[in-house]
């Protein structure tokens, strides 16, 4: 193994790389569809977990899109509005986990000065209540979601992120081909998360390194 230079800054992807997603997702994704049906709004059966989980890293209104192909956009955004706050409340009960060794790695790392950031095309106030109910909001420098700059793609969310910041050198982390573009587009070395299986086999081609479990990510750290 060839260990690299420590670097001024890391970014990390969110779901599928930090957070144990579907932990939280799942229950409140069937408690949205219950009270859309509820609400009258949908009648439908709730569609199957499988495209909202292959459909993570994506910007929201295409991720609604694919889970929800025929509904109008009224729709597709009460949802929107409904799993956001079923997240809120079940993150705030104690449901939803991070993946195993992401707290004591991201310590160490910021024990050593590393200044942590996270990318996500997330809603700004998701991304914010998951690192907050996760007791890991102190170790970030700051939180960049699509939701909060209204970026059209992770490429302008990190290059946003690195001029404000006036970083040089850092890595990408993440599970998806958005986190490796960003990374790639940008000039930071892309480092792949294998572990969630959102994605698919190809989804992680061109990443500089592949992680099987997070804390793998301090023995490539020299």
């Amino acid at each position: 193994m060839n260990k690299r230079q420590c670097p001024e800054a890391m970014l990390f992807d969110l779901d599928g790389t930090l957070f144990q997603t579907e932990t939280l997702l799942l229950p409140a994704y069937n408690a949205a569809f219950d009270q859309l049906r509820s609400e009258g709004v949908y009648s439908g059966e709730t569609p199957p977990a499988e495209r909202i989980l292959s459909s993570l890293g994506m910007l929201l209104e295409h991720i609604w899109e694919r889970v929800m192909p025929e509904a109008a956009i009224e729709v597709r955004n009460r949802a929107d509005v409904l799993l956001l706050h079923h997240q809120t409340v079940m993150l705030r009960d104690g449901i939803g986990a991070l993946y195993p060794g992401v707290q004591e790695t991201l310590t160490a790392l910021h024990e050593r000065g590393v200044k942590l950031f996270v990318a996500s095309n997330g809603l700004e106030g998701y991304v914010r209540e998951v690192v907050s109910n996760l007791g890991i909001g102190h170790l970030f420098t700051d939180l960049y979601s699509a939701g909060q700059y209204e970026t059209r793609s992770k490429v302008d969310l990190v290059r946003l992120l690195l001029d404000t910041h006036g970083i040089s050198s850092a890595w990408m982390v993440g599970d998806r081909s958005s986190d490796v573009e960003a990374g790639e587009k940008n000039g930071l070395l892309v480092v792949g998360c294998r572990y969630a299986e959102f994605g698919t086999s190809s989804e992680l081609d061109g990443a500089d390194m592949i992680l099987t479990s997070f804390s793998q990510l301090m023995d490539w750290v020299e």
